[in-house]
Formats: structure tokens, sequence, C-alpha cells
């Protein structure tokens, strides 16, 4: 027999090298892939029988033969484990295309595993509850409602106006988004939303972004948001700078007016938010026997307090002449409640041609006060605020002999 014997199918052929030399071993020569590869066998018959395997193989298309044993073992093993996960999962994967995804994946890491990746992925991002806007906005609202009711004769630690209005602003948001889920939020979504309300007022809108801060906010701790959605960053939600409106007030002669022409039930409402500052709401919680618990002042318990703080608040000559038929008054200053003052307090204005001023009474105690005395804190104090806001809104509005004036408003004798 002559060597090298050539094997050939069709286009494809191999060689068989008898033993010479150091080689004990017949030796089959073939090329795949443009690569030359060789196998060794002990007995011709097997080198003969293995190179019409290659030829066949190479001819119909196998790259096959182009693996060595090493790769041959892996690869069989690597298509079990792919098997299994088809079983397991029901998705079928191709050896490449998991190779493909691992390759790519990998290049991303920067040198980290893609253990570590997943596992950090699973922390952040797979945990989260898929929960539709509309139902994720109610369950805000359920959750804060406890906290609009007053228990054991203590103040709720919500009040229901402010309640109502954020409740009825995270509806509106919710409503702008139908049929989506918080998780799927982008800042393209809240860019859209506030367009809704561009021609607010810089206040109004400020608002409304800490309303949705909160709601997002609320959705991290219940794991329907990520917590490093970044949302927050969206130009939208950026606070803007609110000008600071003129501070309108009441004069002394409109003071009078309204004092000497208002009924026995309202009168002592106006001369306590006029001559004391008291906030409507302060006004509204206020029994006779904080008026004249502390002789001179009004005590405004923590409970009834807007800032929840006690203060002490002065009663001028004026207003303890005002409120002196009121001595053995008892129970609520004013039993009837908001609505009914209000429509009582509009009318008594409307039927003296004295216009609308928004909290006209108290801003007119705060610029008088401090006009009087030119003492921030001390103006800060009567008033339950802060020395800046005084100074920001209240300072130079009115001279001295103006707050004189209202300081001296006095019943007719």
């Amino acid at each position: 027999m002559k060597f090298p014997v050539t094997i050939r199918h069709r286009s494809c052929k191999a060689k068989i090298y008898r033993p010479a030399g150091k080689f004990n071993y017949y030796r089959v020569a073939y090329t795949v892939a443009g690569k030359r590869r060789m196998q060794t066998f002990a007995e011709y018959s097997a080198a003969k029988a293995a190179a019409k395997r290659i030829v066949r193989d190479t001819a119909s298309g196998s790259q096959a033969t182009a693996l060595n044993a090493s790769q041959s073992r892996d690869s069989l093993a690597a298509l079990q484990r792919l098997e299994s996960y088809r079983q397991s999962t029901g998705r079928k994967v191709s050896l490449l295309a998991a190779v493909s995804e691992f390759a790519e994946a990998a290049g991303k890491l920067h040198g980290h595993t893609l253990d570590e990746a997943v596992t950090g992925f699973l922390k952040n991002i797979v945990n989260v509850k898929r929960k539709d806007i509309q139902e994720a906005v109610e369950e805000f609202v359920a959750s804060r409602q406890h906290k609009t009711a007053a228990k054991d004769g203590k103040r709720a630690q919500l009040s229901r106006p402010y309640t109502i209005h954020v409740n009825s602003w995270l509806r509106e948001f919710a409503s702008t988004f139908p049929a989506t889920a918080v998780s799927d939020l982008t800042k393209e979504h809240l860019n859209i939303y506030a367009k809704t309300f561009k021609d607010f007022t810089p206040k109004t809108k400020n608002h409304r972004r800490a309303t949705v801060k909160m709601f997002l906010k609320w959705c991290v701790r219940q794991d329907y948001l990520v917590a490093n959605h970044r949302l927050l960053e969206a130009d939208c939600l950026a606070c803007e700078v609110a000008d600071v409106g003129d501070t309108v007030f009441f004069r002394p002669t409109e003071l009078q007016t309204l004092l000497d022409n208002a009924s026995d039930d309202l009168r002592p409402l106006l001369a306590i938010a006029g001559l004391a500052g008291l906030r409507g709401e302060e006004i509204m919680r206020l029994d006779w026997a904080d008026v004249w618990r502390v002789e001179g002042h009004i005590e405004i318990t923590a409970i009834k307090s807007k800032t929840r703080s006690r203060r002490l608040v002065e009663i001028c000559p004026a207003l303890l002449a005002w409120l002196k038929p009121c001595r053995s008054n008892a129970g609520k200053v004013y039993p009837g409640g908001v609505h009914p003052f209000q429509h009582a307090y509009l009318k008594l204005r409307k039927s003296l041609n004295i216009p609308d001023r928004l909290n006209g009474l108290r801003h007119a105690f705060c610029s008088f006060y401090l006009a009087l005395h030119q003492n921030e804190n001390m103006t800060a104090l009567q008033a339950g605020n802060s020395p800046a806001m005084i100074h920001g809104h209240y300072k130079g509005l009115a001279t001295k002999a103006e707050a004189e004036k209202w300081f001296n408003v006095m019943p007719a004798k």
C-alpha cells in the first residue's frame, strides 16, 4: 500500500500517513474551517474509518471536526445545561445565543462578574411590584385617611382641606397616564403632567410638584418604584422662585366699621383676628377659657396652634374693651364653624362696601405691630411665625402713626 493514502468525498479529502520515525501511529490529516487538523490511531483500519467519517461530515457542512477532544466535551456539557434550562423554563436558547449574550454582557461589566451584576439587578429591579398609577394613588390616599381624624381629644395630624387638595391633585396626576404602571414612569411622563398646570402661579406649581415628589417617595417605600429611579431630577420638578406678592390688609377706619356693625357672635372673632393676629383656623379651635385663663393674654395651646407649638398672645387694651361683654361666655368662641363664619363675614363686608382682602385682618395685625414696635422677633412671637417671614412680608408696610390708630380702635362708649 502506498502512503499517504488519500480518502475523498466530493471536494473534501483526508490523508492517512503511516508510522515513521518517532511517530508510531497512523496519522489522519485534514483541513476544516481553514485550519489543518491531525488525529492519530494505533491501527490503520481505525484511521481509515475516521478519515471517511471526517470527509463526509466536512462535505455536509459540519464543523464538529474542528473541535478537539476537550472542546467537544465542553460543547456537549453546555448543550446539556441548555437543555435542562429549556425543560425548567420552556425557553429554548441556542449555544451560540447563550455565548454571545454572555460575551456582550461581560464586556459591559468592566471586570465585574455576571453574578455580581445579576445580584445587584435583583436587589434594585426585579423585586419591584408592578402597580397601576391609579391604584397606587388610591392606596396612598387610603393610607393617610386615618391621619385626618382627631382621636382622644387631640388634633388631627393632617388638616382636611390640605388632604382634599392633595388627593385631588394626585388623582389628576394618575388620570394623565391611564393603564401605566408606576415603575414605567419616566421623566418625559412628568414633563407631560407639568404642562397641565403651566399657567398656574409659581407657588401653586410648587405645591403640585411637592405633592408628586411625596407620592413618588411613598411608592419607593411600597416597592412600586426603584430607589434609584432619578425621576426627581426631572426639570419640571425643580421648584420655582415665587415672587412675594403685595400684602393687602385693612385700615383702622375699616376695622372700626366692621366691629361697630358686626353681630354679637361675629364681633369677638373679628376683634381677635385684627387685634391679636390669630389665624382663622386657630380662632375656630379657640375656647373662651383660652382667652381668660392667662391674665392679659390669649393662650393658644399646641393642639390649637397651626405650628403645633404653644404661644401667648398679648391682649391689648382695645381688644380687652371689645371682649369685655364676653367675660362670662363659655365654650367655643365661635361655635358655628368655618362656613357659617365665612358667609356672615362676607355678608357684613358687602353691606358696608368693604372690599375683600385675603387674611386682611391678620396681615394688618402683623404690619401694624411691626411698625409700632420695630421688632421682628417680638412680632413673630405674637403671630406664631418666623422673623424671616415677618421681615419678608410685613416690613415697611405701615407707619407708626397708622399702627397707633389701629391698636386704639375702641368700642363706642
